[in-house]
């Protein structure tokens, strides 16, 4: 056995390269993810002494003797682990990692760079041969399996046929399936039976919902710009529901790669193909931006950067943001690529100043006006008349009374200076968001495209030599392309990462989608294919599942249809063998998918299937989220001079938010999310800032008292009872609903026998509601109701 490899890297990497590696974050000066780091230390020194325990700070740090280095800081580790890392110190710390990436004295050597198996071409794959050739059910199926029989493991059973319906019906749709959808699927015993579940789910527009929720993660969505101040992004949702659209129509993956990067500069046929290009190119602006900055330039090349690491991390598995200020520490990319990058970007419109005060704003573009817009403008220029014409007709009456000194003409100027107030604000308040005037956060080339002069250490003051726009050389395999006079290079960018032969986007893509399905990418570092990522747990897999997606028109329905209906999904993800013994043994972290991993739902999911599950869950209809169109939700309009942006504030929320999906809810920055979105704060809802492409999923106690006490909860559990109540049939009926609607599968013997006693009980001191109210809200509280099996 190989110590370091087999026992202490897996801890390193999942215990300390969160805080302490290249990739991810260098806290302290100290990194643990090469050799060399922990021999020269961080701040305090060297953290590791061979063979010498006492001395090692990274030994007293996982012993917890010392309350001010105490690492993890967010738990001690197991005892196991602690042991392992105490035995491999005390036999010399063997590791025998070395820099894979090879420097030269001129610097990057990109040739041996692309060595590394995420830079070589994509294959086409041949499924492996296998002894037990009964169990696959299609080409995913040989790949496992064949990984399985090698370690001498067999799968688990399959999972039963309502766990099953309910983890396909999560996944796809991020809802839970409805009683008449689960008595369907139960009732066909044909051979098909998953199939017809698979394809109805896919063609629902709760598909297109759940996987645009799931690329928001990807874009650092909000619909509030920066964070100092409540800056609305009132033209976000645009983006949002273009997602949506995109999903559920099976957009080619290609096109909607090239449509977000450089949709402005694509041809279009119609109006409506040329609004949803220019929509897509929110994606490059949707993020983070310090607005308000004193320092423009700073701002500006800090929003570059952060359109370089996106474009980078979504869709190249790439980490480019630490180039900004130096040569990647491991992969074959140095800041000649990053600013070959940046020139693109820093060529393209995404912000603007105002012309109030110092302020910026992100870039805004008219959109093709389409029919409906000039009717919605048609009634909007009505009712804007009618305001006007009425505070003409309130000012007129005030000026008359002006001289009057009685007390009732007295009393009736205050009635009219504040309905003209009041007036002033609706007008205003209309004029600002004129419907025929339709506009999307968006960019476009600037007038005079240019080149990017590197930055020593990422100083936008400290200038060195200009670096020509251009492509990651270390994934081309051609030369650099032309880029047009008068262009970004941005169109010449979205060709080459859409391009077939980039050897990064399909595996990128593909395993995204496999980590959303079975809870862990084929490559585990899903965000980070380079030479410090994971590598992949079934590399020919992995190419197979690249090329076919590529070959088969980059549909995205049909890669989730082809994985979700594979033996290897339908797995059960109970971890003990039939005989007792504890199955994670033989595979502690499932890499060889033996069976199904567990996931908790997403705070979406939870609120959603609530929702569902009382029966008030409402078709959805998209827009904006944020309830701008209420007057007393903005401060700040009129605009006057050198007052900066007018901001929001929520003080009246539309009635219908406490029903509609949480996709649709507002998004903020700052403070708790709002109204019943509060929720998404509890369940490790991504911080909108950051670029999220797993969540985490935290056990707190936080969450045990929210579902305790939350009036969200208390009211879903109450519409919930309500509609059980308002049910024909017996109470032994409704308990059979009760548990199809929450934990979608048939209440046991057992379960009902405790609910009738916990009924009974309740209605001694309450009423028959309320109790019913009790029991459902102890259902959402559960671990069953709360994770995907």
């Amino acid at each position: 056995m190989d110590v370091f490899r087999d026992q202490v890297e897996p801890i390193l990497r999942q215990r300390c390269y969160e805080c302490h590696s290249h990739a991810l974050k260098i806290k302290g000066g100290l990194v643990l993810d090469s050799r060399s780091g922990w021999q020269k230390g961080g701040d305090s020194g060297p953290v590791i002494f061979p063979g010498a325990l006492e001395k090692s700070l990274l030994i007293e740090a996982v012993r917890y003797t010392k309350h001010d280095l105490a690492m993890p800081p967010k738990a001690k580790l197991p005892a196991s682990e602690i042991a392992i890392l105490e035995q491999w110190v005390a036999m010399g710390a063997p590791d025998p990692r070395e820099s894979v990436v090879a420097l030269t004295k001129k610097g990057i050597d990109v040739e041996a760079g692309r060595k590394h198996w995420a830079y070589q071409p994509v294959r086409a794959a041949t499924p492996p041969l296998v002894h037990d050739k009964a169990w696959p059910l299609n080409e995913i199926d040989t790949f496992i399996l064949a990984k399985l029989e090698a370690a001498g493991l067999k799968p688990n059973a399959e999972a039963d046929a309502y766990t099953w319906l309910r983890r396909v019906t999560f996944d796809l749709t991020g809802l839970p399936p409805t009683e008449a959808e689960i008595t369907e699927f139960i009732a066909d015993h044909s051979p098909q039976a998953h199939e017809h579940a698979v394809d109805r789910l896919l063609s629902s527009k709760a598909y297109g919902e759940r996987w645009a929720r799931h690329w928001l993660d990807l874009v650092g969505y909000a619909e509030q710009i920066g964070t100092e101040g409540k800056i609305f992004a009132e033209h976000a949702w645009r983006y949002r529901d273009y997602l949506v659209e995109s999903f559920h129509n099976d957009k080619p993956f290609d096109r909607f790669i090239r449509e977000q990067i450089a949709g402005d500069l694509l041809p279009a046929a119609t109006p409506q193909e040329r609004r949803a290009n220019l929509i897509a190119t929110g994606f490059i602006v949707l993020g983070d931006v310090d607005i308000n900055a004193i320092d423009k330039l700073k701002m500006e090349y800090d929003f570059v950067d952060a359109q370089v690491s996106k474009v980078g991390t979504a869709f190249l598995g790439m980490t480019l943001g630490c180039v900004r200020c130096h040569d990647h520490k491991f992969d074959a990319i140095g800041q000649q690529d990053y600013y070959a990058l940046a020139g693109m970007f820093r060529s393209t419109k995404t912000t603007f100043k105002t012309q109030h005060g110092i302020w910026s704003n992100v870039n805004r573009v008219p959109l093709p006006e389409l029919p409906e817009d000039r009717a919605a403008a048609v009634e909007h220029e009505k009712s804007l008349a009618g305001w006007q014409q009425e505070r003409k007709t309130f000012e007129a009456e005030s000026k008359a009374l002006a001289d009057k000194t009685d007390a009732d003409s007295k009393k009736r100027g205050e009635e009219l200076k504040a309905k003209i107030t009041a007036l002033d604000l609706r007008i205003a308040h209309g004029e600002y968001f004129h419907p025929g005037k339709p506009q999307a956060l968006a960019v476009a080339d600037v007038a005079e495209p240019a080149d990017m002069r590197l930055t020593i250490r990422g100083n936008p003051y400290a200038l060195g030599d200009t670096m020509p726009r251009g492509l990651v050389r270390v994934a081309m395999w051609g030369p650099q392309p032309k880029i047009p006079a008068g262009q970004s290079g941005r169109l010449e960018l979205a060709d080459w990462i859409s391009d077939a032969k980039n050897p990064l986007t399909a595996r990128v893509a593909v395993n995204r989608i496999w980590q959303k399905l079975f809870g862990e990418g084929i490559v585990r570092s899903v965000d980070y294919f380079g030479t410090r990522g994971e590598k992949p747990s079934h590399p020919e897999l992995l190419d197979y599942l690249a090329h076919r997606f590529m070959q088969e028109g980059w549909s995205q329905k049909k890669l989730i249809r082809l994985l979700a209906l594979s033996r290897t999904y339908r797995l059960s993800s109970e971890a003990s063998k039939p005989n007792g013994e504890n199955r994670t043994s033989d595979d502690p972290e499932n890499r060889l998918l033996s069976r199904m991993n567990r996931q908790r739902l997403d705070a979406e999911s939870i609120r959603d299937a609530m929702l569902a599950a009382s029966g008030h869950l409402v078709a959805p209809a998209g827009g904006p989220g944020l309830p701008l169109e209420f007057p007393n939700n903005i401060s700040g309009l009129p605009i006057a001079p050198k007052s900066g942006h007018p901001q929001f504030s929520i003080k009246t929320e539309r009635a219908s938010e406490n029903f509609e999906r949480t996709l649709y809810l507002p998004v903020v920055r700052t403070g708790t999310q709002p109204g019943s979105a509060r929720l998404r704060d509890v369940f490790d809802f991504p911080q909108p800032a950051q670029i999220t492409s797993k969540r985490n999923e935290t056990t707190v106690p936080t969450q045990s008292l929210y579902l305790l006490n939350a009036d969200l909860i208390r009211q879903r559990a109450a519409d919930l009872a309500n509609d059980l109540l308002g049910s024909s049939g017996s109470d032994t009926s409704r308990i059979d609903k009760l548990w199809l609607r929450v934990l979608n599968r048939p209440v046991t013997e057992e379960e009902e026998a405790d609910a009738f006693a916990f009924l009974k009980d309740a209605e001694i001191t309450t009423s028959a509601t309320a109790a019913w109210t009790e029991l459902a809200r102890a259902l959402f509280g559960t671990s069953e109701f709360l994770l995907r099996y």
